[in-house]
């Protein structure tokens, strides 16, 4: 490893063009300023065109001074993780399924408009990969679908949301065969989401799996994209079917019998979760309320 004391005098160097200056700088002797640049050419080549002036970096030179700009930048990262006092900057990293993160994201970049100092680091993914980074402090927070059974994990109800079945705009699922002749449009939780859904709504039907599938999607954004067309219906998760762009062309059937999901919010047991993380799951809590 590289002298964190050369690289200073080095970058002080590369910065002033000057032997005399940087010394004045960094407060040290010219002698010491030059021993340092001897030090790390040994070790690397020539760095300083000493008959220019100013000093002109070679091309290990210029090499060397790009890793000393990446040092700084990684302390500067270092010094925001640690800090607890910011609440307006660093890092905010999040982890959650599909529909709520389409609803969290949106409200984060809002959030980060306003306070420029933090950076927003948000991935989809079903609650096994969410408790499954939480766990190992990939992700700082996290929502999952059910309650977690973790002691290594706090989790806390956040919100509540409701399964929606989605028609094309200007249709009705009044009966079962209704839904037969729209089709199924499926999705990775399709299934099982219809199943909770349509099996008390239509009670005594032939279940889920038996109705026409008229498409497929995983993406989470385009599910909705062959029922705005009038290829078939779905079930979704509420936040999912808002962010959905044209409302105008889809409708949302009315079920007499909810069936709704809880969200939890969860997080590492073993430590406290940091100021500017409570200060956006407060910014959070309250667009939710």
């Amino acid at each position: 490893m590289l002298n964190p004391q050369w690289l200073k005098s080095f970058s002080m160097l590369s910065e002033t063009g000057s032997f005399t200056q940087a010394a004045d700088r960094l407060g040290i002797t010219q002698a010491a300023v030059s021993q340092h640049i001897r030090q790390l050419e040994t070790q690397l080549g020539p760095l300083v065109l000493r008959n220019k002036r100013p000093l002109e970096l070679t091309p290990s030179g210029k090499v060397l001074i790009n890793y000393c700009d990446e040092i700084r930048q990684a302390d500067k990262r270092l010094l925001l993780s640690l800090s607890e006092s910011e609440t307006t900057r660093g890092e905010i990293s999040l982890i959650s399924p599909g529909s709520i993160g389409l609803r969290l994201y949106p409200l984060l970049l809002s959030l980060q408009e306003q306070h420029s100092g933090l950076t927003i680091r948000h991935r989809f993914a079903p609650d096994s990969d969410v408790i499954d980074a939480v766990l190992h402090n990939q992700y700082e927070l996290g929502f999952i679908t059910q309650k977690p059974d973790d002691r290594r994990l706090v989790g806390e109800q956040f919100t509540r949301e409701p399964l929606e079945l989605v028609l094309p705009a200007g249709l009705k699922a009044e009966c079962w065969e209704d839904l037969e002749a729209l089709g199924f449009i499926d999705h990775p939780d399709g299934q099982a989401m219809a199943t909770r859904l349509l099996s008390r709504n239509f009670p005594g039907n032939a279940g889920v799996r038996n109705l026409p599938q008229r498409g497929f999607s995983n993406q989470i954004g385009l599910i909705l994209e062959p029922v705005a067309r009038g290829l078939g219906f779905t079930v979704l998760p509420r936040f999912a079917r808002e962010a959905w762009p044209n409302q105008a062309a889809i409708a949302v059937a009315d079920c007499k019998i909810a069936v709704t999901d809880t969200l939890w919010l969860i997080h590492r047991a073993e430590w406290p979760l940091s100021t500017r993380s409570e200060e956006a799951v407060n910014y959070l809590r309250r667009h939710f309320e």
